[in-house]
């Protein structure tokens, strides 16, 4: 394919403006700094310019000279002429170095002054450009930039090739880009001779989904719904030139495109890649508008819609490079998707429904004859609207609801005004499909559209909770719509109960007040019950169970089985806020993990099969959350980041899989990612107003900032869990187990008593809920607390037994935790004089950091593996010692205050000290000064000369 010139990118590029080539630009980057050259490869379009001018633009004030040349397809044939482009605007400093012969040669072909060629005057060329590279090297370091490598005349090929051959040793760099086609193509080996031995090839591929919605936001079309993003990648086959092109024509179409029908293909692109069409014949032009028009075309369905000659007809567009040659596979494939667009949108209509209703009678899947005679008749036609909504429930069945919705829009469009069922019912059914796709951008203009027309009680209501309900946890942004569903309402308990269901998540999300949540979804199942509505009574009292089992009310089991009492609803059973969901909760949050398990994967694979978007990001979280509990992180990991994936894709539930994923990170992968993930969680939650997963996502947030080795980061995070869920009404620790991160981050940074309270106070309502696993971690926290107050042999015994305990529980990364408090006890430690019973204490610390680390290990722990490491190659601490008598009457310093106090007069640095009581060096100085400012001094001198002076007293 030609690129035009008005396609290219903008001159300046900067490299953080390389959408989707962050890897690729790294590398490259790296060869270009180590002195090496570069040679990007890939088809048209794929972004080599773009990523070609950053790169210049970067290493180019590295450079003293930067030679640069962009050739074109229709200056090919001028010889010497990227030469020119090249050396023009040196000549004049390079002439003069050069021999006499070979000077009157580069002049001759550079200015076209007399007759110069290749076969007259080879070798003194050849040898002019290698000396004039070889003398703007001498003066400094050379790039030399051309792009399009496969326009250049051949003539300046030759010359370049046979000078970059030569150039070994000196400092003249190239930064090339080539078209090539094909995903294993090797065509850019011939232009490999044009660049210096040793040239990274480096190819571009297509860009990701994300990649291109993240494209399209930058140029300024980040306002498409998702699933056109996803049409546009699929029609752009992640090339950026056609992703763009799209999005633009797009942007300038005031008529969006009708559901079943491709995305308009601006004439520009249409020139671009059907260049080759007008050498098919007439009738094989008809046969690939009929495989365009086909979901999945073959040799046999095209001959079944009438094309008899269809194996020729392809074989010459595949010689035109139309369609792509795959001798083993039955399918008919266009070479890039774009070419298919492209030539359905070229068309005429007339041919285009005609190539549709050859369709409909030809194609095996009662799914696509329903979508083929829709696209093929004009106007209302009551049988086509039920054959649609017939085909829009099949494929409802089969877990396609993304292709029921269109099907369903589709059947509205074509249903009489006075059919039944009626055009909006119909609507509403697509959205409420779009919506278990994920495609909430089109459920939600679906239900404006309706509330536009629609007079009938039922689907006013219906259109309005369709809007709350795509709002997610954004719900503070529909607040008006409540009191307009409720006076729709009237009456009508059915339609109240919908209501007032909604009104129970606003109640938690928006107002964060649990107690009002669960009186609202009583409310709504009662209702429910009143009118004969099954489902949202499942559903309400579902959210109620979820609702008391977070506030740890003791009503919770009862609810949790009024929810799962039959009659059940398919549609709730498997449903994220369903009875399956509140039960598998209950079960994780009582330690039942095993059963957990067992449910939420059940629960994964139904709603994988039943293609429900927002449900498989919610139960890949809980699976997730099920495996790191059990120890197993790496597996967590995996699922975690394939449900933010999905979250990201979907932009459902986005917050809360990044909040799983940053604990996921910091027990098993990237602590630095953990934290990055765990702040984007927190802004998106402040932002959304959401103060449920607000107190989720700061959890996650200490927790990494605890691995990062940061506790004074976590206590400031944690001491905010703890103030919302106090004002949430929450009382379950184990809903978020953040107490025993919070009490050991509070030992860390010297303020035990606080530790303490937050143990005593968390460990009050674990004993009253049977949380056995909570109150073994809350043991671990107070054995810590116990060992910064001297009390080690206590410490020692109530973190064997919390080991020994969650072991047992099947939690396997909070029982090595404990093995590594355990082996991190100062009483544990080697003593730094040799006596009688040191080589035993040497012995007994390193099996206990063996066993740490053997169960770290275990669990794929990472981070935490990273901080055994650490721990074993510091300096070793001695036992903590007794603060001095002399300091027993500053009653006013903390215990870590005094602690460190005492280490200090006895001649201890801040890393010394910070290595004995484990804490941080930056601990250490927020103590001391604490230290001066109580004691009313200003050195560390100043504190020994106090204590000096007790004594002497």
């Amino acid at each position: 394919m030609t690129v035009r010139r008005d396609f290219q990118e903008p001159a300046r590029c900067r490299p953080d403006l390389v959408i989707g080539r962050e890897e690729l630009f790294t590398s490259a980057r790296d060869q270009l700094a180590s002195g090496g050259s570069v040679l990007l490869h890939g088809p048209a379009g794929i972004g080599k310019s773009t990523v070609l001018r950053a790169l210049a633009e970067e290493y180019a004030a590295t450079a003293r000279t930067v030679l640069r040349c962009s050739a074109t397809e229709s200056e090919s044939h001028l010889p010497f002429l990227a030469l020119a482009d090249l050396f023009g605007l040196v000549l004049d400093d390079v002439s003069p170095r050069l021999p006499a012969a070979q000077r009157t040669a580069l002049e001759s072909a550079l200015t076209g002054r007399g007759e110069s060629s290749l076969q007259r005057d080879g070798l003194a060329l050849r040898l002019a450009v290698l000396s004039a590279l070889r003398a703007l090297a001498a003066q400094g370091p050379v790039l030399l930039v051309a792009d399009d490598l496969q326009w250049l005349d051949p003539a300046s090929t030759e010359l370049l090739g046979f000078a970059a051959r030569r150039l070994e040793g000196t400092p003249v760099q190239l930064l090339c880009a080539v078209r090539t086609e094909g995903t294993e193509s090797q065509e850019y080996d011939p232009h490999l001779r044009a660049c210096p031995p040793g040239t990274l090839a480096v190819r571009l591929g297509p860009l990701s989904r994300p990649q291109v919605a993240q494209l399209l936001d930058h140029r300024g079309h980040g306002g498409l719904p998702r699933s056109t993003v996803r049409e546009i990648h699929r029609t752009s086959g992640g090339n950026p030139l056609f992703a763009l092109e799209l999005g633009r024509a797009l942007a300038e179409n005031p008529t969006p495109p009708r559901p079943g029908e491709p995305l308009p293909v601006p004439t520009s692109l249409r020139a671009l890649v059907l260049s080759r069409l007008d050498m098919l014949s007439v009738e094989a032009r008809r046969t690939l508008l009929v495989a365009s028009a086909g979901a999945r075309p073959t040799p046999a369905l095209l001959h079944a819609a009438g094309r008899e000659h269809a194996e020729a007809e392809c074989a010459q567009a595949a010689e035109l490079g139309l369609l792509a040659t795959e001798p083993d596979a039955p399918a008919v494939r266009f070479a890039h998707p774009l070419i298919s667009a492209a030539l359905y949108a070229e068309a005429p209509a007339h041919e285009r429904r005609a190539a549709h209703a050859a369709l409909s009678t030809a194609a095996c899947d009662p799914i696509e004859r329903a979508r083929h005679l829709a696209l093929a008749t004009t106007g209302t036609d009551p049988e086509v609207a039920a054959r649609l909504a017939e085909a829009a429930a099949l494929a409802r069945d089969r877990g396609a609801p993304s292709v029921a919705a269109h099907l369903g829009l589709l059947a509205a469009r074509h249903t009489p005004a006075d059919g039944v069922p009626s055009q909006e019912e119909r609507r509403l059914q697509a959205a409420e499909d779009a919506i278990t796709a994920g495609e909430v951008d089109l459920a939600r203009d679906i239900a404006r559209e309706v509330l536009t027309r629609a007079s009938v009680p039922t689907d006013r209501v219906r259109a309005w909770i369709i809007v709350i309900d795509t709002a997610g946890h954004t719900m503070a942004e529909v607040d008006a719509v409540f009191p307009q569903a409720l006076a729709d309402a009237g009456d009508d308990p059915r339609l109240l109960a919908l209501v007032h269901y909604q009104l129970a998540w606003r109640a938690l999300i928006v107002e964060g007040d649990f107690t009002e949540a669960r009186e609202a979804a009583a409310h709504a199942a009662e209702l429910a019950a009143r009118g004969g509505d099954r489902r949202t009574e499942l559903l309400s009292l579902a959210f109620q169970a979820q609702t008391e089992t977070l506030m740890g009310h003791p009503e919770a089991p009862r609810t949790i089985k009024r929810a799962l009492r039959e009659p059940q609803d398919p549609r709730v059973a498997w449903h994220h806020n369903g009875a399956g969901s509140a039960r598998f909760r209950w079960l994780i949050m009582g330690d039942q993990l095993a059963e957990a398990r067992a449910t939420v994967t059940a629960l994964l694979r139904e709603v994988r099969r039943r293609g429900s978007v927002e449900s498989e990001v919610h139960f890949l979280r809980g699976l997730a959350e099920t495996e790191l509990r059990a120890g197993h992180c790496g597996r967590a990991l995996e699922l975690a980041r394939e449900s933010l994936r999905l979250a990201r894709d979907s932009g459902i539930g986005e917050t809360a899989s990044a909040m799983l994923t940053s604990l996921a990170e910091a027990s098993g992968g990237d602590v630095d990612r953990a934290l990055a993930l765990a702040r984007e969680a927190v802004a998106h939650a402040e932002e959304d107003g959401d103060q449920m997963y607000l107190s989720r996502a700061l959890g996650a947030l200490g927790y990494a900032q605890l691995v990062a080795g940061d506790p004074a980061g976590t206590v400031r995070s944690l001491r905010r869990v703890r103030s919302l869920e106090l004002a949430l009404g929450i009382t379950d620790p184990a809903r978020g187990r953040w107490q025993g991160d919070l009490a050991e981050a509070l030992v860390r940074i010297g303020e035990p008593a606080e530790a303490q309270d937050v143990i005593d106070a968390s460990r009050e309502h674990a004993l009253r809920l049977g949380r056995e696993s909570v109150l073994a971690v809350l043991d671990r926290a107070e054995a810590l607390v116990r060992a910064a107050l001297g009390d080690l042999e206590a410490a020692v015994a109530q973190l064997t037994s919390a080991q020994d305990r969650l072991g047992k529980l099947g939690y396997g990364l909070e029982e090595a935790r404990a093995a590594f408090a355990l082996a991190r006890l100062p009483g544990r430690r080697a003593a730094r004089t040799p006596g009688p019973g040191a080589a035993e204490t040497v012995r007994k610390n390193t099996a206990a950091f063996d066993e740490a680390t053997r169960m770290f290990r275990r669990c794929r722990a990472l981070p935490w593996l990273r901080q055994v490491d650490e721990a074993l190659t510091t300096r070793e601490p001695e036992p903590a010692l007794a603060v001095p008598d002399a300091l027993d009457a500053l009653d006013i310093l903390a215990a870590m205050e005094r602690q460190v106090a005492a280490l200090v007069m006895e001649g201890a640095t801040n890393r010394e000290i910070a290595a004995r009581l484990f804490i941080s060096v930056k601990t250490v100085e927020a103590t001391l000064t604490r230290v001066y400012r109580k004691l009313g001094i200003r050195s560390r001198v100043d504190i020994v000369r106090l204590a000096a002076g007790r004594r002497a007293k």
